[in-house]
């Protein structure tokens, strides 16, 4: 049963509405994931305050939607898998590259490493691999950037969950659903 809906503006209480305003004036839309979220301020409020935290972390733009691919292709969300493919369509990655993060396949050695971790975490429920872990750490990745890393999946694993208990259109170009690499 998919229980949550994207609400219009009106439906959303008062603090949902502030926060949902705010959106649409940073990015000029208010997606659909963030309105089903929006049935609770507290969870919208704190997804997008602890967001713009780890933003400011260890990780470059570029690396936070390389993370964000990775633990939605291993969620299996084609929501956020269409939502961060365009996104890190606007930080420089071609279709061909956001393919190969997604099928742990870049050629970038330190992205690679990255990706794989990413993907182990999620595959693995939190148990990634000694070699991943050490891949990680040989690509010049600190301990920070490992902890941040850990909440970053978590957040994305917040909406990978919201859209597969809702009931709502994806409203970015639509990707080709692939099976995740680890997959067992």
């Amino acid at each position: 049963m998919k229980t949550l809906k994207a609400l219009s503006f009106e439906e959303a209480n008062v603090e949902s509405q502030a926060i949902l305003s705010i959106v649409k004036d940073k990015i000029g839309m208010i997606p659909n994931l963030y309105s089903a979220m929006g049935v609770s301020d507290k969870l919208l409020g704190g997804f997008l305050n602890f967001t713009e935290i780890l933003k400011s972390g260890e990780f470059s733009n570029k690396e936070y939607e390389v993370i964000a691919l990775a633990a939605s292709q291993g969620n299996d969300c084609a929501y956020c898998l269409s939502a961060h493919s365009s996104i890190a369509k606007m930080h420089g990655f071609s279709e061909d590259e956001i393919l190969d993060l997604r099928t742990i396949s870049i050629s970038d050695q330190k992205l690679n490493a990255l990706v794989s971790l990413v993907s182990e975490f999620v595959i693995s429920r939190g148990h990634p691999g000694e070699i991943a872990i050490h891949n990680f750490f040989e690509a010049g990745y600190r301990r920070a950037a490992f902890a941040e890393l850990i909440g970053i999946i978590s957040l994305t694993t917040i909406t990978n969950y919201v859209y597969h208990n809702g009931d709502f259109d994806i409203d970015f170009p639509e990707v080709q659903s692939i099976a995740s690499p680890l997959a067992e």
